[in-house]
């Protein structure tokens, strides 16, 4: 029988034949259901490999792939690796890498500056430059409260009340800007949702429902987060070279509403039409500059490309084209503006990944040479060479190793080792068929290999995805878009960005009349803040 044949069976109609199995009393008819069965099996299997899904990229779809270094993927029987050796040092993180910790000065008690030596005798003490520092540590609710009970008086004749004035802060406004900026750092930053942090709140007796927390946050992307974004498309607009990469995002609302939180700008007669499109996307866009990296998301109908048109159509028109990093899906392109395209290398690489099972020999070949060609890149980041410097070394030792591989795959299916339709064949025909933006990183200055950078990058939409499912509106898209751009973007300049997003809100009527001076790169010049603010990822 012909996996053309293959019937499903029903679960009496397996429990049944299975029991006469058992007890090895077949009928005559069971012949042809277990032929039936076995043409099933055939079927699925010569699906799985039309689909490209082999039994371990199903089992990584079920539980997660544990790596994809060359070694673990091919097995390529190197032997045990020797067990490493002890890390150097005592594994502890050294007192001056909490940057945000709250510095307090202790003097000695028992000995002053300038005294005698109390166990020689004979030398003065005088003050080291740096002193010993101990850390402590305790834990409190993410947003605190302070309850300030003002003193009342009554007059025994009138009867008028005499309550005591509240200090000056609780007196002007109930929440502090600093209120917000955590707020927004948990949901949009770290992905907690507005519900799971008034759980939290309640329980720790500082309640913070989670309508006051999106009034609170909504409030501070109108007021001055809203220009900062603008400003920062604006910038992410000349940069030299763009990630980009999109996810899909869920909004609940079926159709966009006016709304004055600002999307990436665009003339109406560039705006490529959404009606009818019923999927929405996140779009992450990294863009580099001489000076900085700066991130722009952007969540509705449109995806990676004409977002992409959309950020572009503020670029100065004297600029030369960017280069822009994605994986080869159509989408991706935009279709308004020319761009020099350059293609993950990781993308194509997983696709023989995926294959190892049926492949084993032509796998490791291709491993083998990306492996060889992330070697040295690795070293050329080492070396912290220039964007040319970086281009010749690829060129000397990365181009032929490409150029073998080309020549390798082209023989492989001129000789008919490899079938067209085969996955093997498709991941060979994928290659070839995107040679040329593969292989950017030999021929243009600072094309990089991958857009993993921009991956990661999306992965902070996605975390708020899995927590909190969808966004109910597009206003709501809107205001995620702002603060996720914002507090990367302050992530990548190594900005503390709790502290900038408080300190714009302090100072929103000078943001919003001039925002440039209070990008994250800008406002500490700005403001004079001390050093600490400079920040390491959180």
């Amino acid at each position: 029988m012909s996996a053309a044949q293959a019937m499903a069976l029903s679960a009496e109609e397996m429990e049944a034949l299975r029991r006469r199995v058992e007890a090895r009393e077949l009928l005559d008819n069971d012949f042809a259901l277990l032929m039936k069965i076995l043409a099933t099996v055939q079927r699925f299997a010569m699906l799985l490999e039309q689909k490209r899904v082999s039994l371990a990229r199903l089992r990584n779809m079920l539980f997660g792939a544990r790596t994809e270094k060359t070694d673990t993927v091919v097995g390529t029987g190197k032997g045990e690796k020797e067990p490493k050796g002890k890390a150097k040092g005592h594994g502890r993180r050294g007192a001056q890498e909490y940057w945000g910790a709250r510095r307090e000065e202790v003097s000695h008690t028992e000995v002053s500056v300038g005294q005698r030596c109390p166990d020689c005798g004979h030398g003065n003490l005088y003050e080291m430059n740096v002193p010993s520092l101990v850390m402590w540590f305790n834990a409190m609710a993410p947003i605190q409260a302070t309850a300030f009970a003002c003193q009342r008086m009554r007059c025994s004749g009138c009867g008028k009340v005499f309550s005591a004035p509240p200090p000056q802060e609780a007196a002007l406004k109930k929440y502090d800007e600093s209120v917000g900026s955590m707020v927004a750092l948990l949901r949009y930053g770290n992905g907690m949702p507005h519900f799971r942090l008034a759980q939290l709140q309640r329980s720790l007796g500082i309640p913070l429902p989670a309508s006051v927390q999106w009034q609170l946050v909504r409030q501070k992307a109108d007021s001055c987060c809203a220009v900062i974004y603008q400003s920062l498309t604006r910038h992410a607009a000349q940069g030299q070279l763009m990630l980009i990469d999109d996810t899909k995002m869920r909004i609940v609302q079926a159709e966009p509403r006016q709304s004055a939180s600002p999307g990436i700008p665009l003339e109406e007669r560039q705006d490529p039409p959404t009606e009818g499109k019923k999927g929405t996307h996140t779009t992450a866009i990294v863009s580099t500059t001489e000076e900085r990296q700066i991130v722009v998301y952007a969540t509705g109908k449109r995806q990676a490309g004409e977002n992409m048109d959309r950020l572009l159509s503020q670029r100065e028109s004297h600029l030369p084209a960017p280069i822009q990093m994605c994986d080869a899906l159509a989408h991706n392109l935009p279709k308004q503006f020319q761009v020099i395209l350059a293609n993950c290398t990781c993308h194509a690489r997983r696709r023989f990944v995926e294959i190892v099972e049926p492949f084993p020999r032509e796998v490791e070949i291709v491993l083998y040479i990306f492996e060889c060609l992330y070697a040295n890149e690795e070293t050329a980041q080492h070396r912290k060479l220039s964007p040319q410097e970086r281009l010749d070394y690829h060129q000397l030792r990365s181009g032929f190793l490409m150029e073998g591989l080309r020549d390798w795959m082209h023989a492989q299916m001129a000789r008919k080792h490899v079938e067209p339709n085969s996955v093997l064949g498709q991941a060979f025909s994928y290659m070839i068929k995107h040679w040329e933006p593969l292989t950017l990183f030999l021929r243009v200055p600072g094309a990089p290999l991958d857009n993993n950078e921009c991956e990661r990058i999306l992965k902070r939409a996605i975390m708020h995805r899995k927590n909190s499912l969808f966004y109910k509106t597009f206003p709501g898209a809107e205001v995620g878009d702002i603060f996720m751009s914002i507090i990367a973007t302050c992530v990548l300049n190594k900005v503390n960005p709790f502290r900038y997003l408080t300190e714009v809100e302090k100072h929103a009527a000078e943001v919003r009349e001039d925002p440039e001076s209070w990008l994250p790169w800008n406002y500490l010049q700005r403001e004079n803040v001390h050093p600490a603010a400079k920040a390491q990822p959180p």
